[in-house]
């Protein structure tokens, strides 16, 4: 089994910027790929970025372009979403997943990802 455990969200103010974090552990973590995605009150969550373990290859949704970058820390099994300018339309539960090597389907799709971290919040008031 493999546990995610996320840190970093809070409540900031508009144009501030946050650092989650995502911390994988377990015997069984083998993983190609771990992603962010979000969800806020009253809709579907979303994919925000993605990065391969090998080669850190990243990509974003369009909402997260130009402010968000994620990284990985290989020797730490961890993985980062620095959210810079934040806007009150940030605001949601942030999750964080990793799937398990040989899984197939894109990195934009939840169904690609095995684990899942609890969800952290994050506020952004006007």
């Amino acid at each position: 089994q493999v546990q995610l455990v996320e840190s970093g969200g809070g409540v900031v103010q508009a144009g501030d910027s946050l650092r989650l974090s995502c911390a994988a552990s377990g015997r069984s973590f083998d993983s190609a790929a771990a992603g962010w995605f979000r969800q806020a009150p009253g809709r579907e969550r979303e994919f925000v970025a993605s990065i391969t373990w090998i080669g850190a290859n990243a990509d974003y949704a369009d909402s997260a372009k130009g402010r968000f970058t994620i990284s990985i820390n290989k020797a730490k099994n961890t993985v980062y979403l620095q959210m810079n300018s934040l806007k009150p339309e940030d605001t949601a539960v942030y999750y964080c997943a990793v799937d398990r090597r040989g899984s197939v389907g894109r990195l934009t799709s939840q169904d690609r990802y095995m684990y899942w971290g609890q969800g952290i919040q994050v506020t952004v008031s006007s």
